[in-house]
């Protein structure tokens, strides 16, 4: 696999670019900070089970005009990548969205408008030499209408969605899309939040993401509890839940 993991400097992204090095695969990280593109790229050098190609270019989700020239260094680099893995977004609690407009703005463009323009460059290139891999995160925060992520939530909806009809219409092509819907991992953006028994960390959700990817699955909820508890959400009547704050 020669693959693309735009949030490959912090957190999920992190352990999944480590662990696909570690098995022989070449990789193209991107992220935010030059300087940490740069520490990432030599660690995940150091890491390599074999002699593979890393490389890095700043991407960041709020300037769309980054996304062609990065993935463009990233086929240069690569020889034309086959995979491409979009673990960055925004995160902001509800309190912090609902008192500030220009934050939520902001969160829903880089979670939805401008995930599926990235994805939209990906998407082409990748059905224009024959198909390959398109992995994004969601979140199980997207299942349903709830109180304590109410705006976080519909921004992850939004991108399941659209992942959805991306593998209905272009399955047959070639492409095989992935819609990873963690549910609380230990991470960096969750850090100050009560985690719950079943917190997962990013060495398991990365193990399973790549597991889910060389399997060709269209959907994955990690760690595996939150498929159970979406279920039992998923039917909850409304009338339950306007009453619980879950």
């Amino acid at each position: 696999m020669k693959a693309v993991v735009l949030g490959g400097t912090t957190g999920i992204g992190r352990s999944i670019a480590r662990q696909l090095v570690e098995r022989g695969d070449s990789v193209f990280v991107m992220g935010l900070d030059p300087d940490d593109l740069e520490r990432s790229a030599a660690d995940l050098r150091a890491r390599a089970a074999r002699l593979v190609t890393v490389g890095h270019a700043v991407c960041n989700l709020e300037h769309p005009e980054q996304f062609a020239p990065a993935l463009d260094a990233a086929d240069a680099a690569l020889g034309n990548f086959d995979a491409v893995i979009v673990t960055a977004a925004m995160f902001a609690t509800q309190d912090a969205l609902e008192a500030d407009v220009e934050l939520t703005r902001r969160l829903v463009t880089v979670n939805y408008a401008n995930t599926v323009v990235f994805c939209e460059h990906a998407r082409k290139r990748l059905l224009a030499r024959g198909g390959g891999h398109l992995a994004v995160f969601s979140s199980v925060a997207g299942d349903r209408g709830r109180k304590p992520v109410a705006i976080y939530g519909s921004s992850k909806g939004g991108i399941a969605i659209y992942l959805e009809a991306l593998d209905h219409k272009f399955a047959s092509a070639g492409l095989s899309v992935l819609c990873v819907k963690p549910g609380f991992v230990k991470t960096g953006m969750t850090t100050g939040l009560k985690p719950p028994p079943f917190a997962g960390e990013p060495d398991q959700v990365a193990r399973d993401v790549i597991r889910a990817l060389d399997k060709k699955k269209p959907l994955l909820y990690t760690p595996r509890m939150w498929a159970l508890v979406m279920l039992i959400i998923r039917w909850l009547p409304r009338f339950v839940m306007r009453k619980i704050n879950f």
